[in-house]
């Protein structure tokens, strides 16, 4: 992505933050016919190996072509969207500006491998329905071993190892003249606007006026 360097978070501790954050995330790479084709799934982030083997797990839907195309190109990109929100020219002391947009994305390059056998699949639901509702497990455990299985054979387990990493934080680092009254505007806005302000405050951006 277009990546200025004011906005780059070089940091990986901000994009693993932001991935678990946001998990919902576009799988994109191209179809039989190299056209671009995006499947939007949750992923989980696993860093047990460290900052230099991150893998990001989850599954889709057998009936779904997505799995067969990273089964014959297993190269892909991940992207995630942190909040995002409108930027109004108002915060600029002076007129001569124009509108514009702010948001945190994630961007992974990956290697896709396909996660196929039963166990090995109920492992990874397993671990997805820990980390989105563990309360859930112990009905998933109770559920019919046959209903199980046949919902596991229903689903291609997909494991991706992360080999380039790119994550943008774009908050008008760049106009610190701008900081004080777009720290105000978006603390007082939506929950976007709001998660938007928390960012500001952790960068150390210049939030308080003059």
């Amino acid at each position: 992505m277009y990546l200025p360097s004011a906005f780059n978070a070089p940091d990986a501790v901000a994009a693993r933050d932001l991935i678990g954050a946001h998990p919902f995330a576009s799988l994109i790479s191209n179809d039989a016919c190299g056209e671009p084709f995006v499947t939007h799934l949750p992923l989980l982030l696993d860093t047990s190996r460290g900052d230099a083997a991150w893998m990001l797990l989850g599954h889709c839907a057998l009936g779904n072509p997505h799995w067969r195309y990273v089964q014959a190109h297993p190269g892909a990109l991940v992207t995630f969207q942190g909040p995002h929100a409108y930027l109004s020219p108002a915060v600029y002391p002076d007129r001569a500006r124009v509108p514009s947009w702010n948001y945190l994305a994630v961007h992974c390059r990956v290697e896709v491998k396909l996660i196929e056998a039963s166990e090995a699949k109920a492992a990874l639901l397993e671990r997805q329905i820990a980390a989105y509702e563990p309360a859930y497990a112990a009905q998933w455990r109770s559920l019919d071993e046959h209903f199980r299985g046949e919902m596991l054979a229903h689903i291609v387990g997909l494991e991706m190892a992360v080999t380039e990493l790119q994550c943008k934080l774009k908050l008008n680092q760049h106009r610190p003249e701008s900081h004080a009254a777009l720290y105000a505007a978006y603390s007082a806005g939506n929950d976007d606007e709001r998660a938007l302000a928390a960012w500001m405050q952790r960068l150390g951006m210049k939030i308080a006026p003059d």
